[in-house]
C-alpha cells in the first residue's frame, strides 16, 4: 500500500497498492477470472485470429484495428489482439479502448506497470511493429572505462538538466578486496537510497536518486564472495566492498551490461526481481498471516518507509504479479531502541482470499521455498515527518500495512510530534490486526492513541461503530495546537480512501496535509 500523486499504481482492490488517484475495478462475469483467463490461454484456441502467424505491423494496419471485436494494441514494439481478453480485464473494457490501434506503452505504464502483460497475453500476440512508433531516447552508448571510471557520464544534457546533477563512479582495489565508489553529489542519501545484487557473475547496484536511479550493471572481472558491504557518507558518497574470491589483481573492473552507467526517471525502469527464501508464516487473525522473507545473501534492500515491492508467483504456467508493504516484524519490539538496518528479511501481512488466485498460492508455500521480490517502488518521503506535529493515520482492514513502519518512524525519529492517532476500521474484533500491540503501544507512549471501529460488531462490542464519516473524523482530527503541522495518512479500499479524502477535504484539510495510499 503506498502513495503516489501520479496514476502509475494499479490494482484498483487491493489495499498494497500506492496511487494518490485509484482506478474502479469492473464488475466481471461469472467464468471471467484472471484464472478462467489463463485456462483460457492454455486451452489452444487461436485467440490472435491468425492461426499461429506472425506478422510485421505497420502503423497504419495498427489504426484499422480500433473495435471491440477487433482491438489491436502496441506495448513496447509488441502488437497484441486484446478483443478475446475484454471480458477478462479488470478495468473494463472502455479502459482497454483507449488504446486501440495504437501505441498503448504510456497508458500501459502509467496503470499498470507491474503486470507482466507478456506472460498474460503471449498467446494474443500478432507480430511486432515493423517501425516503432517512438524512438526512446538511449542512454546505452558504450564507452570505454578507464581505471574504473566513465571519461563522460551516459546521461544526457536533456535530462542532467531536469534531473540531479550527473552522478559517477569510480573504484579501486587491494589484494582482497575492490571498493566501487558511488559519487552522487547528493545530500542526505542513506542506505535504503542503495540496492545491490549479485547474480550469475551479473553485477548491478541502484542508486536512488531524488525521482531517477543510477545503475552500475556489470559483469565483473573475476568472481566475488556473496556477502558485500554497503557504506553510505553524509556527502552523498556510496561505497560498496567486494571481496574478492581469488587474491589476485583485478586488470579492470569488469564488461559493461544493459543499461550500465545509466541516469533513469525511476517511472520508465523495469523491475527487477530476486528469489528471497520463505523462513516462516505465523496467524495474525483468522484470516491474515506474517510471511518472512529471507534476502539471498548477494542482496543489499531495505525498503523505505511508506514504499511497497511486487510479489511474484508462477501460477498455471503464468506469472502473476501483487503488490504489498512491507511492515516491521513486531510494533513494540522497534520502539524499545532506535530503528536499526535491517536487509536481511523482509516481513508482509498479507490477508489470505480462499477464492483468490494469488493469495492461496503464497499460503500453501512450504518453508524453504522461494518467492521473487521486486525492488521497491512508491512516492512516500520521510521529508514529510520534518517538524511535524500532529500525525493522523486512517485504516481499513490491511490498509494498515504502511502505518506499521509510519508508526514506528514517527514515534522514535520525530522530535518535534505531540500527537500520533490511529483510527483503525474493521468489519469485527477478530479482523482487527495486532489489535493488543496497538493497545499496549498506546500504554508504552502517552503521544499515541488508537481507536478501533467497526461495522458489523456483536452485540458485546462498546466501542465505535459504523462507517468513515464526518462525525468520526471530526471528533479524531484534532490537532494539538490550533496551527499546528499536521499529516493525515489514510489506506484501505478504493471506495473507503477515495470517501475520507472527501471528507477531509470537506474539513478543510490541504491537499499538502493528506497522504493517500491508495489501490
Amino acid at each position: 500500500m503506498l502513495n503516489v500523486p501520479s496514476q502509475s499504481f494499479p490494482a484498483a482492490s487491493s489495499q498494497q497498492r500506492v496511487a494518490s488517484g485509484g482506478r474502479s475495478k469492473v464488475p466481471l462475469k461469472p467464468g471471467r477470472s484472471l484464472m478462467d483467463w489463463i485456462r483460457l490461454t492454455k486451452s489452444g484456441k487461436d485467440l490472435t485470429g491468425l492461426k499461429g502467424r506472425l506478422f510485421e505491423i505497420t502503423e497504419e494496419e495498427l489504426k484499422k484495428h480500433n473495435k471491440k471485436d477487433d482491438c489491436w494494441i502496441c506495448i513496447r514494439g509488441l502488437v497484441y489482439n486484446v478483443s478475446p481478453y475484454m471480458e477478462y480485464h479488470p478495468g473494463g473494457e472502455d479502459e482497454l479502448m483507449r488504446a486501440a490501434g495504437s501505441d498503448g506503452t504510456d497508458l500501459f505504464d502509467q496503470v499498470h506497470r507491474w503486470v507482466n502483460y507478456e506472460s498474460m497475453l503471449k498467446e494474443c500476440l500478432v507480430g511486432k511493429m515493423a517501425v516503432k512508433l517512438a524512438a526512446p531516447q538511449d542512454y546505452h552508448e558504450e564507452k570505454k572505462v578507464l581505471n574504473g571510471m566513465l571519461p563522460k557520464s551516459q546521461v544526457t544534457d536533456t535530462l542532467a538538466k531536469e534531473g540531479p546533477v550527473s552522478p559517477s563512479y569510480d573504484w579501486f582495489q587491494t589484494d582482497s578486496i575492490v571498493t566501487i565508489i558511488i559519487y552522487t553529489k547528493q545530500k542526505g542519501m542513506n542506505l535504503d537510497s542503495v540496492i545491490v545484487d549479485y547474480q550469475d557473475v551479473s553485477f548491478r547496484a541502484e542508486t536512488i536518486i531524488k525521482d531517477y536511479s543510477y545503475l552500475i550493471h556489470m559483469e565483473l572481472f573475476r568472481e566475488i564472495q556473496e556477502n558485500f558491504s554497503v557504506r553510505v557518507a553524509n556527502v552523498g558518497k556510496v561505497e560498496i566492498d567486494l571481496k574478492k574470491k581469488e587474491h589476485t589483481s583485478w586488470k579492470h573492473l569488469g564488461r559493461a551490461l544493459e543499461n550500465h552507467n545509466s541516469l533513469t526517471p525511476r517511472k520508465d525502469t523495469g523491475l527487477y526481481y530476486r528469489k528471497c527464501q520463505l523462513i516462516s508464516k505465523q496467524d495474525v487473525t483468522h484470516d491474515t498471516k506474517l510471511f518472512c522473507l529471507m534476502l539471498p545473501p548477494s542482496s543489499h534492500l531495505q525498503v523505505p518507509i511508506g514504499q511497497h515491492v511486487y510479489l511474484k508467483l508462477t501460477i498455471a504456467g503464468t506469472e502473476i504479479v501483487k503488490p504489498y508493504t512491507p511492515v516491521s516484524h513486531s510494533l513494540l519490539s522497534e520502539l524499545m531502541a532506535p530503528l536499526l538496518p535491517n536487509n536481511k528479511y523482509i516481513y508482509f501481512l498479507i490477508k489470505i482470499y480462499p477464492a483468490g488466485l494469488f493469495t492461496p498460492e503464497l499460503d500453501h508455500l512450504q518453508i524453504g521455498d522461494f518467492v521473487s521480490v521486486s525492488s521497491p517502488e512508491g512516492n512516500f518521503k520521510i521529508s514529510q515527518f520534518q517538524e511535524l506535529e500532529d500525525l493522523f493515520l486512517l485504516a481499513a482492514g490491511t490498509g494498515f500495512t504502511p502505518m506499521v513502519k509510519i508508526l514506528n518512524y514517527a514515534l522514535t525519529n520525530v522530535p518535534s510530534l505531540r500527537k500520533v492517532k490511529l483510527m483503525f476500521f474493521n468489519k469485527t474484533e477478530d479482523d482487527i490486526i495486532w489489535r493488543s500491540q496497538l493497545e499496549n503501544l498506546a500504554f508504552k507512549d502517552k503521544r499515541y492513541e488508537v481507536e478501533f471501529v467497526l461495522s458489523a460488531p456483536t452485540s458485546e462490542w462498546s466501542g465505535k461503530q459504523g462507517h468513515i464519516s464526518p462525525a468520526l473524523l471530526s471528533e479524531f482530527l484534532k490537532r494539538s495546537l490550533d496551527k499546528s503541522k499536521v499529516l493525515i495518512c489514510i489506506c484501505g479500499p478504493t471506495p473507503f480512501t477515495e470517501q475520507g479524502i472527501r471528507l477531509l477535504h470537506d474539513l478543510s484539510f490541504s491537499k499538502d496535509e493528506i497522504y493517500s495510499f491508495t489501490a
